[in-house]
């Protein structure tokens, strides 16, 4: 059951940011803005969880569950309904950046709790694998929440109907005992509290899994950018490029459900190490393709190794973080995810205009493959 609200309550949080992020840059458009302001509005979902990410994990880690999860259902029910007061810009840009910083802030007080109620790296494994499935329901039931409101009642609807979600959030929450993932520990000690944040980097062993985090939301971005332009380059039809997308969602959230019931006898390291190998092996082929029959294999296939991989660094972050700074070390990998989002796709498309969109795909391979390497040196002790 405390697992059950830890997934109904991403669900809320979630649904809630998914839904925004459809209806912010919807209701710009209509209003006639333009694509830059309606890019700027995009960019605030980003911007504030990549500042707060470490101030919210130490938080985490001081207070526990409730009061940081309080929090991020107060700010993402407060940007919905900043939106359903108000349509202005100034409106707009505030509902975005709350809704992304409430998100946030619940994002590392479920996945901190989530770890703690593992006692071995095959109960992590598996506890992660159904918490991964949160975002997959979320991306589904945010955006058609929001979709079916606005076609059939309007805008100010909505906003309120998304308002909703994050209230889900702490019914969900009522669920999860004080004495289960509140129990102090060193992060409340003294030394937890004055240490410096970055001295988590010296961990050789923290620095690799946050390389290799840092390379599957480079992954994610790659696939989003490159599919679409290489789909368009090989004369395939909107519809055949969105099949393909579907494929790697629908593979993604395939294996999270698979992994729990193989969790006994899977390693995170040594799934970390196939996955990120099988995955380069993938982005070397993938513009060599011209069917979209093929590049759904590839995609299907990319939707099963990523899909698996993050329950494993989930897992491995847990073990080899600090007793009490779990929240800090979840707070940097939300920096270097966010960090992914801001700036790849800047990247990505500079080095496709030089080089052409294969060159993305070979380059992601190659970055990859240093992945597995450095999966490979994690310590025996976090299972593999």
């Amino acid at each position: 059951m405390i697992l059950l609200a830890l997934v109904g309550g991403q669900v809320g949080l979630h649904g809630c940011l998914n839904g925004m992020r459809l209806a912010v840059p919807l209701q710009a458009a209509a209003a006639g803005r333009g694509a830059a302001l309606v890019g700027l509005l995009m960019a605030l979902f980003a911007v504030f969880p990549f500042l707060i990410a470490i101030p919210a994990g130490r938080f985490t880690d001081r207070r526990g569950y409730h009061p940081p999860v309080r929090l991020a259902a107060a700010l993402a029910c407060a940007g919905a309904l900043l939106g359903t007061l108000s349509h202005g810009v100034w409106a707009q840009g505030a509902a975005a950046a709350l809704s992304g910083a409430g998100s946030a802030i619940g994002m590392i007080a479920l996945q901190r709790t989530a770890g703690r109620l593992a006692g071995t790296p095959a109960q992590r494994l598996r506890i992660f694998s159904w918490v991964a499935l949160a975002p997959s329901l979320a991306t589904f039931i945010g955006p058609a929440l929001a979709g079916a409101l606005i076609d059939h009642v309007g805008w100010r609807a909505a906003f309120a109907g998304l308002a909703v979600l994050p209230l889900l959030t702490l019914i969900a929450s009522v669920a999860v005992p004080r004495d289960a993932a509140d129990a102090s520990g060193a992060g409340n000690s003294v030394e937890a509290r004055t240490a410096r944040a970055w001295e988590l980097l010296r961990d050789a062993h923290l620095l690799r899994l946050l390389f290799i985090n840092w390379l599957i939301a480079a992954c994610w971005d790659a696939h989003a950018f490159a599919l679409p332009l290489l789909g368009h380059a090989r004369g395939l039809s909107a519809t055949a490029i969105a099949a393909v997308l579907a494929t790697y969602a629908v593979a993604s959230a395939g294996v999270r459900v698979v992994i729990p019931l193989l969790a006994e006898r899977l390693r995170p390291r040594s799934l970390m190490m196939v996955a990120l190998a099988v995955t380069a092996a993938v982005y070397l082929l993938y513009p060599l393709l011209h069917s979209a029959w093929a590049m759904a294999a590839c995609a299907g296939v990319l939707g099963l190794t990523l899909g698996a991989i993050q329950p494993a660094v989930m897992a491995t972050l847990h073990t080899v973080a600090p007793p009490g700074r779990q929240g800090e070390a979840l707070g940097f990998r939300s920096t270097v995810i966010h960090f992914s989002t801001l700036v790849m796709p800047l990247g990505f498309g500079a080095l496709g205009a030089a080089l052409g969109v294969a060159s993305v795909f070979w380059l992601t391979a190659a970055a990859l493959a240093a992945g597995a390497w450095q999966a490979g040196r994690l310590p025996a002790t976090t299972g593999g």
